[in-house]
């Protein structure tokens, strides 16, 4: 602050100076605060007269709130001359006067000590206005920091102005990396070149093309990765310069839904075509086969005796396929008795071990003390010779298989993946193998009929058409997992029965069966974005917080970042270079006091190709909310 010299001035000069801008609101009062001059301006500002405010100390009178200490005040006017700043006064009646108020020190003549002139200019509608606008700025951040679909505010360059808080998730971008930036930067190729030229073209031609309707484009992510989003923009003016408005919604998890409902619907189609192909054709079947039987008792010939066996060999082959057929549509007949599924596959393992071979190993677990499900035993034990027979093929040079049966309760989250299932109880049949895998276009139809991978003459492509159709006719639901070079498992679900109620009916929570609760931080790994939210979803609900990567290499980023993790929960097979178990070396090395807890789609974790330290836990996909509490409270406590 520039020094100003107190200028001398007699009393008549500080009358004048009072008499002069009486209509302001200008006070004269000394270094300790005692009123000399006091003007109408002052008597209409604060309602005290003249004659009651003169021979006051002013900052007691008015209950003065500085914005510093009044030491510290008085200090700058003796060593500089002049202080200005705001201040909050008190009227006479009680409400607050905020004034700019400026203080000038003056040297009085004749007598010691200085003078201060001090002006002060009411600014309280200004304040008001200030603090209306703070309020409305505050409501509106918090409506677009909790508003679940991403706002971009761009002017008319395409520079954004604002970026809310669902924008910075949904792109990965902070705000500030963002603002004072082009829009085109969330937009891969060719929209990105093309961007400035439909602003402009918009400017020119007034011409409506996006504005005011929603429409379906793809955005870019800052790690590069792109995602299906719908996008409706609003336009605005603000002073005489066009704002524009827009409001994205992802749509990854819709299209994904969406994929899984033509499936399912694909399915449901082709099944109703096969099963009634099967039923016409095993109507041929016979009444060529019975034409065969008569015309066998009619003939005498050894050797067309022959030809009619042969024959008739291959009517038998044709009513097994029309039976596979049968069972994809759900149309097989079906026996269901209340059976022990894993007292059932337990006894049938020694078969299985004899179609696999020497060369694979057979393992069979059986968790729980029941596993009871009302099926068709017979049909079952066709579906594990089926998966057991595609497992030894994908083994060429051997391998193992586990098949394991356990109870699973299926919760709300689980089930609402999947609209046709019900919540409730399940026994949970997984058949795993140390395969080749499959591709992820192999994956996607190998429920269909007819469709194989092997050379002609080598299979039909009805085994798990088959297995698909008799888990569904049961009141099922299956699973296929498969990554090239990492095996196969297929996992399905069965009612459970207890006592004389049938699973999959909505249960009523038993005694003591509460979600337990933690504070810790935890590190959620998970490639799997629908996976990925639902866990998300649930340890937040447990009361954790949550730190979430998609792949390992950004989950060590945020390790580093993020001390206060207490452990990490993630899937073991991950696309991006690294899977889940190396990802926990790595972690190991940098905060060897960290907890982990893997989960995975596969029947045990050796499926990933690598056997996991004994110290280690790990979680079975589908997991519910339960499992996954009292899992971590194991690990943290």
């Amino acid at each position: 602050m520039e020094t100003i010299k107190p200028q001398v001035i007699g009393e008549k000069g500080l009358d004048e100076i009072a008499r002069v801008l009486d209509g302001a609101n200008v006070i004269v009062h000394g270094l300790d605060g005692v009123i000399s001059r006091w003007t109408t301006g002052c008597e209409q500002l604060y309602g005290w007269t003249r004659q009651e405010a003169v021979g006051r100390v002013v900052h007691n009178m008015l209950a003065t709130v500085f914005p510093e200490p009044l030491d510290d005040i008085r200090a700058r006017v003796a060593n500089v001359g002049a202080w200005w700043g705001e201040l909050a006064h008190q009227h006479r009646d009680g409400h607050t006067v905020s004034v700019a108020s400026r203080w000038v020190a003056l040297l009085p003549e004749g007598r010691p000590g200085l003078v201060i002139l001090q002006t002060n200019s009411d600014i309280s509608d200004l304040k008001e206005t200030q603090a209306g606008l703070a309020a409305r700025e505050a409501h509106l951040r918090s409506i677009l920091d909790t508003v679940p679909e991403a706002m971009v505010v761009i002017d008319e360059t395409g520079t954004v102005s604002s970026f809310s808080a669902a924008a910075e998730k949904l792109f990965g971008y902070p705000a500030n990396e963002v603002c004072g930036r082009n829009v085109k930067m969330l937009m891969p190729s060719p929209d990105r070149e093309a961007h400035d030229g439909y602003i402009s073209r918009y400017l020119t031609t007034g011409e409506r093309r996006i504005i005011g309707y929603g429409r379906i484009v793809t955005g870019l992510r800052k790690d590069g990765t792109t995602f299906p989003m719908e996008l409706a923009i609003g336009e605005a003016l603000a002073n005489g310069k066009r704002i524009f408005t827009g409001f994205i919604r992802d749509l990854t998890s819709r299209h994904r839904m969406e994929d899984e409902l033509r499936q399912a619907q694909k399915m449901e189609a082709v099944g109703q075509l096969t099963g009634g192909i099967a039923h016409d054709f095993n109507n041929l079947l016979t009444v060529i086969s019975g034409n065969l039987e008569m015309i066998e008792n009619r003939i005498d010939d050894d050797k067309l005796r022959e030809l009619l066996r042969e024959a008739q060999n291959a009517t038998t082959d044709g009513a097994k396929l029309t039976e596979q057929l049968l069972a994809f549509g759900r149309r097989q007949p079906l026996n269901p008795k209340l059976t022990d599924v894993g007292k059932l596959i337990a006894d049938f393992s020694d078969l299985l071990r004899r179609t696999l071979g020497e060369t694979i190993e057979l393992r069979t677990v059986v968790k729980g003390a029941s596993n009871q499900a009302l099926v068709d035993a017979s049909q079952l034990q066709n579906v594990l010779l089926n998966l057991a027979l595609n497992a030894r093929d994908a083994m060429p040079r051997g391998g193992s298989l586990t098949v394991e049966i356990s109870p699973a309760k299926l919760d709300l989250d689980y089930v609402q993946m999947y609209p046709e299932l019900r919540t409730g109880d399940y026994v949970l049949v997984s058949v795993t193998d140390s395969g080749i895998g499959m591709s992820a276009e192999v994956k996607a139809r190998a429920f269909e009929p007819f469709f194989t991978t092997k050379g002609p003459g080598s299979g039909t492509g009805l085994g798990l058409s088959m297995v698909y159709g008799f888990v569904k006719q049961s009141g099922g639901h299956i699973q296929l997992y498969s990554e090239p070079g990492q095996g196969t498992s297929v996992r399905f679900f069965l009612p459970a029965v207890h006592g004389d109620r049938i699973g999959g009916k909505i249960a009523k929570p038993a005694a003591g069966d509460e979600i337990l609760r933690g504070h810790e931080a935890i590190l959620v790994v998970e490639d799997d974005p629908r996976v990925r939210r639902v866990a998300v979803s649930r340890l937040k609900d447990a009361g954790y917080q949550v730190v979430e990567a998609e792949t390992a290499a950004q989950a060590l980023i945020l390790l580093a970042e993020h001390p206060d993790i207490a452990l990490l929960f993630t899937d073991i097979a991950m696309p991006g270079g690294m899977t889940g178990d190396e990802l926990a070396r790595e972690v190991r090395a940098m905060r060897p006091d960290i907890k982990i807890l893997f989960t995975s789609g596969y029947a045990e974790p050796r499926i990933a190709g690598r056997e996991l330290a004994r110290a280690r836990s790990w979680l079975k996909k589908p997991y519910t909310a339960m499992e996954l509490a009292a899992r971590l409270r194991e690990l943290l406590d």
